[in-house]
């Protein structure tokens, strides 16, 4: 089996942020960067070139591949703010009801800009969905 592409790095998570062309992305990044540290109480740590990560756990599927994934991660992509948050927490089809406008897939969520969404519910999202998975670390 090869190797995942996604591993912790030593690059510089500051360094990525202010790398950022976009000066909205890069502002909301800073924002979501400090919304996740308050939250996990970890330091951030790149994951691969471009996800900004929490903590890790193991994985492993069905099929036999293993690895680690961070435990909260996000990543400030040119066409939106990515953040890996699913919808296993309790509540959660009510708070991604109350958030605002996003977009939504079954493990992230995908936001045009922080001033489209509740960043309260945001937080509570992220906090959930964090509690959740550092649960079963």
């Amino acid at each position: 089996m090869t190797e995942n592409k996604t591993q912790p790095t030593k690059a510089s998570v500051d360094a990525f942020i202010n790398a950022i062309e976009n000066t909205r992305r890069k502002t909301e990044a800073w924002e979501v960067l400090r919304l996740y540290q308050e939250i996990t109480g970890l330091p951030a740590v790149m994951w691969g070139p471009s996800i900004i990560g929490f903590g890790s756990m193991p994985y492993a599927y069905d099929s036999g591949r293993k690895g680690i994934m961070p435990v909260a991660a996000f990543s400030p992509r040119k066409a939106s703010m990515t953040l890996y948050v699913g919808e296993r927490f309790p509540d959660a089809e009510n708070l991604y009801a109350q958030l605002g406008k996003h977009k939504k897939s079954k493990a992230c969520l995908y936001i045009n800009k922080l001033d489209d969404v509740n960043v309260d519910v945001l937080r509570k999202i992220i906090a959930l969905d964090f509690a959740l998975w550092n649960e079963s670390t």
